[in-house]
């Protein structure tokens, strides 16, 4: 495993959700982390922000890491999960709010439905 490698490992594991995007969940510096930081906010999701941007050897590590070629990348308890499109996908779906649930991960359901609500055709 290569140093950059052990540190992406060790940053999932040793966090409950970590988000690989472009900026901060502060100043998010594309529109995709834009969108997924902006949803974790709302729904008041404690989360580890990574800021690709910040590092060239973790903007290439972490899509060789996951074998998924776009930024941001969303790893909870260790587990890659997805990238913007998939994220959305599964908020709308609740998918996402399985997934917080069955591991235990705190956040604001109530925020979670009102954004399903305003995304109801």
């Amino acid at each position: 495993m290569t140093d950059v490698n052990a540190r992406i490992d060790e940053t999932v594991k040793a966090n409950d959700v970590v988000l690989f995007m472009k900026g901060t969940k502060e100043m998010p510096q594309c529109g995709f982390s834009s969108r997924v930081a902006g949803i974790f906010n709302y729904i008041g999701l404690d989360f580890v922000d990574i800021n690709v941007l910040a590092d060239e050897e973790v903007r290439q590590g972490i899509k060789d890491y996951s074998d998924w070629p776009t930024i941001p990348q969303l790893y909870v308890k260790g587990e890659f999960v997805g990238g913007c499109d998939i994220i959305t996908e599964m908020t709308l779906s609740g998918e996402l709010d399985t997934l917080f649930v069955d591991n235990e991960i705190t956040f604001d359901k109530e925020a979670a439905d009102k954004i399903r609500e305003a995304n109801q055709e």
